[in-house]
């Protein structure tokens, strides 16, 4: 098979498994397998499928870019963007009713803090964020289809998720979004406190750092040093 059809093969089995375990299929999954087994089934098949779009990226030709990038300035653009991704991913994993944990319902009815002051789908947007970044700086094809790939999963999968959290949360969930924006708030990022950012600088660096050694290019501030 070609390459570049078996990247679309598998970003499509990423995606398309993502939203049908997390929609059509999570009710008649959670019943047959319970809540438990069905977070296993679902991760393992998320897992597996990940792994083979990441392989199939790699097995796809770099070819030429279709418009101007690999140079500095679209670098540091898609630099900030992906300090920004990560600063919102790091804060995304406290206080979040979105996350299938206990205390989701006292989460929704607490005040935005934190990256929640900037959007309810911190963890969403930060993957939005790393593929309009790496659309932006390396516009080649199998860079375009991974990353529409992810952006779409981002956008749409946020606002599926709203749907999905008012029929499981109801009023909790109706509260937190009458408090909260889908769309990211930007003139918030620096209302966030210290912390999410000393992380979010913490795993920009290093998986900056990483690009090289597992994608064959320097980024961040590494394309510099």
């Amino acid at each position: 098979m070609d390459p570049i059809v078996t990247l679309i093969a598998a970003c499509t089995a990423f995606v398309g498994g993502h939203f049908a375990m997390s929609h059509p299929l999570r009710e008649p999954m959670v019943r047959r397998l319970g809540e438990q087994g069905f977070q296993g089934v679902y991760s393992i098949i998320v897992l597996a499928a990940f792994v083979w779009m990441y392989f199939a990226f790699k097995a796809a030709p770099t070819a030429t870019p279709f418009w101007s990038g690999f140079d500095d300035i679209s670098w540091i653009i898609g630099s900030a963007l992906t300090l920004v991704a990560m600063m919102l991913l790091a804060g995304s994993f406290s206080g979040n009713p979105a996350l299938p944990a206990p205390g989701a319902g006292k989460a929704a009815r607490a005040e935005p803090a934190g990256v929640f002051r900037v959007t309810r789908h911190p963890m969403m947007w930060s993957f939005a964020l790393w593929a309009i970044a790496h659309i932006i700086a390396a516009p080649t094809a199998r860079t375009l289809i991974l990353a529409s790939a992810i952006l779409i999963l981002a956008l749409i999968g946020s606002r599926m998720q709203d749907r999905k959290k008012q029929v499981l949360m109801g009023e909790d969930w109706a509260i937190w979004s009458s408090k909260t924006s889908y769309w990211p708030r930007w003139s918030q990022l620096f209302s966030t406190g210290l912390l999410p950012w000393i992380v979010g600088i913490a795993l920009w660096l290093g998986f900056s750092w990483l690009h090289q050694p597992m994608g064959g290019w320097d980024a961040g501030v590494w394309r510099w040093l």
